[in-house]
């Protein structure tokens, strides 16, 4: 006789105790016996007593085999019962008394090393019959009651016909309020009109359907997820009689795919670029309208000017100040925000982002808690906000990353009329942790940024110098990655005699090391041009000066633990250098493996210098070649590094080709070409730094220039003075005729004295006066400190106090001194 189990108040069965278990179960209604390996029977109960008529002591270490009738029937094809994990069926055993007795059985084998019987064998006994029409009534109730989906049935016309619990609770209907109704009578939704007509396709075909809906609830705010299962309802003769209709609400599974989702679409949008706004804009973006209506993030207003955020970074006792980074909201124009992007806004100690930021934790409030309407007393027009567009629930998110606060994300609901949840603040917290790595990284790339920018801007020239030997126009342009830091340079450098030097050079590379080796590199060339090397000499010198720094560079590396990330360390560098002289015309060019400047004469052709080929510094340890070119005056010169020229789908000679096509248009001014070339030939974002250098030269007219041949004689030094008294006049120089004496006769009579013949006076007037005496002589002056009773060692220190500045260079034949003078404007 079946039994009722009652359920105590607190929920829980007595069953669940495993002495009531045994007595609920009444195990003597299952025959039970357990074998070993070998087929003897290790365990008997009393169900198999009164299944067979033996007792547990006559049949215990007996075979079991002993107790059947006939041999187990194998189906073709099958392994033997050993190799079985389990085996069910019917088979004939002999009862005590002799009757052949056959019994529905199944036989468990478990896994070898089981502290248990190698074979479990069961079976129900016949008598254990329910009172009748117990399965029915059974049926019936768990179709009603089921807990797991709800359930409704319909005819072939598509009526409802039967609804259990928790459909009707689903539909807020009872089944009597149902029943006669079509699913799009009872729903009145386009997902009731979709499950119709899979219903009349199950009629129709027999196959069953399976789709996906979501719905919300009569009385209820938030949307249901429901699987739907629809299948045809067939008699014993296989016709169909009706459709069932199974839901099973999936909404908390959904949800949580739906976070996941969320998470990888913010993992893919948070964090694109290295801006501070931009990415907390997109923090902004990825939340709304998803899971809130409105966010706001706001940002310390400290992050703003320090390298680093104080410590600590919410006041204790003070207004806490935030500065608006982004905000979003499902109404255009955010209009339920109270502060503007961008601007600063005082939070009091008590308000909701205050606590947040102090406490360091996320935080769920609705606007009825006593704090969140202790902080709207106190802010009219916040608290207008939250009355005008109905806002109900909030959450404050603290943004940090690293150990730094950085700020707080905001998250408001009030179309969407669910209050947040738990697990809603989880998401958020996902989001705001993501954002926060991304605005630190976008906080410190910027930093960082503006120290390699002040290093940049302080290596390469902001101002070319004056000088009256070219005209010239230069643009740089570093890659697009690595925003105002690269290792391109050029530098314009005057010389003595009016001649000017120019350069453009390349690092490899990008960034503060790139920089920093180009500073190095420029403030070498500065060095080496300012004692007037020799073109090809210059980079010799510069070629060893590279070469010594790999080896320092590899010194280094191997003292040091090399990082995960850590590349070769040598340094690779190109240079052009070039030195015009506007009274000869000339120009001078020397190349370590840079591309070959292009000339393009006064009439417009656009030429290649012919430079022969050359490695790059810090490679052979070969010397490099010059190669002189006169140039027709008003002619343009345009260096460039390789940046210009070469691109990712453009090659070499491809873009010098381009490159001349550009530079043989006219322009109005050297400025208007620097820009053509570079739109012209550059995409918008380059893939390498791009330094550009345009020089028209000039030429100093004859009549500039004043040349004498000095004899080896000390009585030439008066009329030399003469001379150049006649010149100064004719140029009418009388303001420089005093210092220019003096200066002419100190260094022609040093010449004479100290050096080898031949000596040659050069006078040069340009925007200054230059005085120049070349001797055959390789031996250079230098400055003394003449004591009281010495008789020379005076005039040069003379020289060096009367004139702006003075030098010696050295030639193929000798020397020259010069010394260069100021004028007084006319």
């Amino acid at each position: 006789m079946e039994q009722p189990v009652t359920v105590g108040r607190a929920g829980r069965s007595f069953g669940d105790e495993p002495e009531v278990l045994e007595a609920l179960v009444d195990a003597s209604l299952t025959a039970r016996v357990t074998l070993d390996e070998q087929g003897t029977v290790t365990g008997w109960n009393a169900g198999a007593e009164r299944l067979l008529g033996y007792s547990a002591g006559e049949l215990t270490g007996r075979r079991a085999a002993d107790l059947l009738a006939e041999p187990i029937p194998v189906r073709g094809g099958l392994p033997t019962l050993a190799g079985l994990p389990r085996w069910n069926g019917d088979v004939a055993l002999r009862h005590r008394d002799g009757r052949k007795l056959t019994v529905g059985i199944l036989a468990h084998h478990r896994p070898p090393g089981a502290d248990t019987p190698a074979w479990l064998i069961v079976s129900a006994l016949t008598d254990r019959q329910p009172p009748a029409g117990l399965d029915e009534s059974l049926v019936s109730w768990s179709f009603a009651q089921s807990p797991c989906c709800a359930q409704a049935i319909y005819d072939t016309r598509l009526r409802l016909r039967r609804a259990n619990a928790d459909m009707e609770r689903s539909a807020a209907l009872t089944e009597e309020e149902m029943r006669g109704l079509r699913v799009s009578e009872i729903i009145d939704h386009d997902a009731g009109l979709r499950a119709e007509r899979s219903m009349a396709r199950v009629l129709r075909t027999g196959e069953p359907e399976y789709q996906e809906n979501f719905l919300r609830a009569p009385g209820e705010n938030h949307e249901h997820a429901w699987s739907v299962f629809i299948s045809a309802l067939r008699d014993h003769e296989d016709t169909i009689r009706g459709v069932c209709l199974s839901a099973h609400d999936m909404t908390e599974q959904f949800w949580a795919r739906k976070r996941l989702q969320l998470i990888a679409e913010a993992g893919r949008r948070i964090g694109s670029t290295l801006d501070v706004t931009r990415t907390a804009q997109e923090l902004a973006d990825v939340t709304v309208p998803v899971l809130a209506d409105f966010v706001s993030v706001d940002l310390l207003a400290a992050l703003d000017d320090a390298p680093e955020p104080p410590a600590p970074a919410v006041p204790a006792d003070g207004p806490l100040l935030l500065r608006r980074a982004a905000l979003r909201s499902v109404t255009p124009g955010a209009p339920e925000s109270v502060v503007a992007a961008g601007a600063v806004d005082s939070y009091p100690p008590g308000s909701v982002p205050f606590e947040s930021l102090r406490t360091g934790r996320p935080a769920v409030h609705e606007v009825t808690d006593p704090a969140f309407a202790a902080w709207l007393a106190r802010d009219p027009a916040r608290a207008a906000r939250v009355r005008g567009f109905g806002i109900h629930s909030v959450m404050a998110v603290p943004l940090a990353a690293r150990g730094t606060t950085l700020g707080v994300a905001f998250f408001v609901r009030h179309r969407n009329q669910e209050a947040f949840q738990h697990d809603d603040l989880v998401l958020a917290g996902e989001f705001a942790a993501r954002a926060a790595v991304s605005i630190d990284n976008a906080r410190r790339y910027t930093r960082e940024r503006a120290t390699a920018v002040t290093l940049q801007r302080s290596l390469l020239p902001q101002r070319l110098p004056r000088q009256a030997a070219v005209e010239v126009a230069s643009r740089y342009l570093p890659a697009g990655p690595h925003a105002g830091v690269g290792g391109d340079w050029f530098d314009v450098i005057p010389l003595s005699g009016a001649r000017v030097a120019l350069v453009v050079g390349d690092v490899v590379g990008h960034g503060l090391v790139a920089s920093a080796t180009m500073g190095r590199l420029r403030t070498a060339v500065r060095t080496l041009a300012d004692i007037d090397l020799p073109c090809d000499e210059l980079l010799t010198h510069l070629d060893d000066l590279v070469a010594r720094l790999n080896t320092e560079e590899e010194s280094d590396a191997e003292g040091r633990e090399a990082g995960p990330a850590e590349t070769s360390s040598d340094v690779g560098a190109t240079c052009l250098y070039a030195v015009y002289d506007p009274v000869t015309r000339r120009c001078c060019f020397a190349t370590a493996g840079h591309p070959v400047p292009a000339v393009v004469s006064p009439d417009g052709t656009v030429d290649l210098v012919g430079l022969p080929a050359a490695p790059p510094l810090g490679v052979s340890g070969l010397p490099y070649e010059a190669t002189e070119v006169v140039l027709p005056e008003g002619s343009l010169l345009a260096l460039y590094t390789n940046g210009l020229v070469e691109t990712p789908d453009r090659d070499l000679d491809t873009g010098v080709h381009r490159l001349r096509e550009v530079l043989a248009r006219p322009a109005a001014s050297l400025d208007a070409l620097c820009d053509t070339v570079l739109t012209d030939l550059l995409p918008q974002r380059p893939a390498d730094d791009v330094a550009l250098l345009l020089a028209r030269t000039r030429a100093l007219d004859a009549r500039q220039v004043a040349t004498w041949a000095v004899p080896a004689d000390p009585a030439a030094v008066a009329q030399t003075r003469k001379d150049v008294v006649e010149q100064l006049e004719r140029w009418g120089l009388s303001d420089a005729v005093f210092v220019t004496e003096l200066v002419v006769s100190e260094l022609v009579t040093n010449a004479i004295r100290h050096a080898e013949p031949p000596v040659q006076l050069r006078l040069i007037h340009d925007s200054t006066l230059i005085c120049e005496v070349s001797d055959g002589g390789n031996t250079a002056p230098h400055l003394r400190r003449a004591r009281t009773y010495d008789e020379g060692g005076r005039g040069l220190l003379l020289v060096a106090q009367l004139t702006e500045r003075w030098g010696t260079r050295q030639s193929a034949v000798g020397k020259t001194i010069w010394a260069e003078q100021t004028l007084t404007p006319a």
